[in-house]
């Protein structure tokens, strides 16, 4: 069932993107007005009565622009078991978003027009959050031809951004291709930064732990080299590279100096990257085994770092969920990924926020603003909390805490990485164009 329609908001004394404190008044999807008071004076001046109008509280609230994912894997067409284009959004809405980029590996895999216009419908048709499908580079996924990528791209799905996520496009020739193809209508090519070679049966980070563990190692260069030749093809073409869930202190330093050079490059951190470590996999819990690995102490300082200093564009979820045979199972056995929607703004507070390393203006810029500009859904999405602008949003109370209960999730999946931690913040309400998608931290109906 879609959320309840709801045409009239206030929501009173809440804290702009953590500064200004301030109503808001929204009206017909838009806001239509901030300022003081709007319950005493606002209300007439824009023809409203008070019994017209729904109030939300906001006091000790801090209002973000709703928050925009660019990795999300909703699992739908194909594995329904795992999740589905209406959990998956009700898992975004909970956790304060109101876009998300569904991923291509899918099945049958999101590679031509007819399959990402299934997927963008029905994420319209569940109406939590607005799906944006990230179609396929290559046939199947197999890095040998190039998909449909102009079909897709008109199609009415309007895709943007293509990625063979799951396997990395390791052929440089196909590369070159790709982003020479995507050039003509100002595409995205999203690269999964791992060179298949070097990773052949790893299970985990290369290092000593490894090695006492007896499990394969994942080499860091694995991941900084496809980076850096990606980046010299970028710069060979012109193009648009976005590089996925970077990972160690070697690709922060990559691309931290190819954006000094002024290439056309973006990368992306995600939650779990920012905060686990590979110590974890001592446990031998396969909840912990994500692609990429989990890295050192050193390299998440050097991604938190770069995540602060802009070298890193955004934080992406890579919201990977997995039934539980999957996952309940010898860790060599196991299915790589996490899920991650319901908890990344407070995995991202935690980290970055209560560390003093990052303010909420700035969260909103690495959740909100550059995903939605990298996605090119700005038109909708991403844009400042001022009058005019649609009314996606979400009202975060940063003093609450919580303890994560994977049952309690909104997914169909419960592999979450974060089982029994309590994490700060929780999202009190997300609004969808001037509609609650969640209410007093609850789905509203």
């Amino acid at each position: 069932m879609s959320p309840r329609p709801i045409n009239t908001v206030l929501i009173t004394g809440a804290s702009i993107v953590g500064g200004e404190v301030a109503d808001l008044l929204i009206d017909n999807g838009q806001i239509v007005a901030i300022g003081n008071d709007l319950g005493q004076n606002g209300l007439a001046q824009h023809g409203l009565a008070k019994e017209e109008v729904e109030v939300v509280e906001g006091k000790g609230l801090v209002a973000l622009p709703g928050l925009v994912d660019l990795h999300t894997h909703l699992r739908e067409p194909g594995r329904e078991d795992a999740e589905t284009v209406l959990t998956g959004t009700r898992a975004a809405a909970l956790g304060g978003f109101t876009a998300v980029h569904a991923m291509a590996n899918t099945d049958p895999v999101a590679d031509t027009a007819g399959v990402v216009e299934q997927v963008w419908r029905l994420g319209r048709e569940a109406g939590y959050c607005d799906v944006f499908p990230i179609g396929a580079v290559t046939v199947g996924l197999k890095g040998t031809q190039l998909a449909e990528l102009g079909a897709m791209a008109d199609s009415a799905a309007r895709v943007r951004v293509f990625s063979d996520d799951g396997m990395c496009v390791w052929d440089a020739a196909l590369m070159r291709r790709a982003l020479e193809y995507v050039k003509a209508f100002g595409g995205v090519v999203a690269q999964h930064a791992q060179e298949p070679r070097l990773t052949q049966g790893a299970q985990m980070n290369e290092g000593a732990l490894s090695g006492v563990l007896g499990l394969t190692g994942w080499p860091s260069v694995a991941e900084e080299s496809i980076i850096a030749r990606d980046i010299l093809l970028n710069a060979h073409v012109g193009s648009k590279l976005h590089i996925c869930h970077l990972s160690t202190k070697g690709s922060v330093a990559i691309v931290r100096a190819a954006k000094e050079r002024g290439l056309d490059v973006t990368a992306e951190v995600t939650p779990h990257h920012l905060l686990l470590t590979e110590d974890l996999a001592a446990s031998y819990n396969p909840v912990y085994k994500v692609n990429p690995p989990l890295r050192t102490r050193e390299d998440v300082e050097a991604v938190r770092e770069g995540l602060a200093d802009g070298t890193i564009d955004i934080v992406a979820t890579d919201h990977a969920p997995h039934p539980v045979e999957d996952k309940d199972c010898e860790w060599s056995a196991a299915a790589f990924g996490m899920t991650g929607l319901e908890t990344a703004l407070s995995v991202v507070q935690h980290a970055m926020i209560d560390t003093k390393v990052m303010t909420w203006a700035e969260v909103a810029d690495r959740m909100s603003y550059r995903p939605a500009a990298i996605g090119q859904v700005t038109a909708d999405h991403g844009q400042p909390l001022v009058v005019g602008a649609p009314a996606n949003l979400t009202l975060v109370d940063p003093a609450s805490q919580r303890t994560v209960v994977p049952g309690e999730s909104a997914s169909l999946s419960r592999n979450t990485p974060f089982d029994g931690m309590t994490l700060p913040g929780r999202v009190v309400a997300t609004f969808l164009r001037g509609t609650p998608t969640v209410l007093d931290g609850k789905l509203a109906r």
